[in-house]
């Protein structure tokens, strides 16, 4: 069974990096398709990034675009999440989910329901 858990979040000032890992355990992340979601206080979760089954295809959504980049680690069985350029609008918990629907070359991550295995999630801060 497909456990998640993520790490890496904390505090970063504006312009600044972070690097989120989502580690996997009891199946390959080569099995899965993943998407890392964020939830700000008082906002829905929302869909960052995702990675197809198999990892050939990547998409992100427009607000991190040029910014964030989603990258695995088979050896690790973990998926990453590097963000740069940090903005305050970024600030929030950090959740990967998998699901095994997106195994051609098309991921979504407007699906949330789509996902069924999360992780607990990393909080981030971007401040001064």
């Amino acid at each position: 069974q497909l456990q998640l858990v993520e790490s890496g979040g904390g505090l970063a000032q504006p312009g600044g990096s972070l690097r989120l890992a989502c580690t996997a355990s009891g199946s390959s992340i080569n099995d899965w398709s993943f998407g890392w979601f964020r939830q700000a206080p008082g906002k829905d979760r929302e869909g960052v990034s995702c990675v197809t089954l198999g990892g050939s295809g990547l998409s992100y959504a427009n607000s991190v675009k040029g910014r964030f980049a989603l990258s695995r680690d088979i050896a690790k069985n973990t998926v990453f999440l590097q963000m740069n350029s940090l903005k305050p609008e970024d600030v929030g918990i950090y959740y990967c989910a998998a699901t095994r629907i997106y195994a051609g070359a098309i991921c979504s991550f407007a699906e949330r329901g789509s996902y069924v295995v999360w992780g607990q999630g990393t909080p981030v801060t971007v401040s001064s």
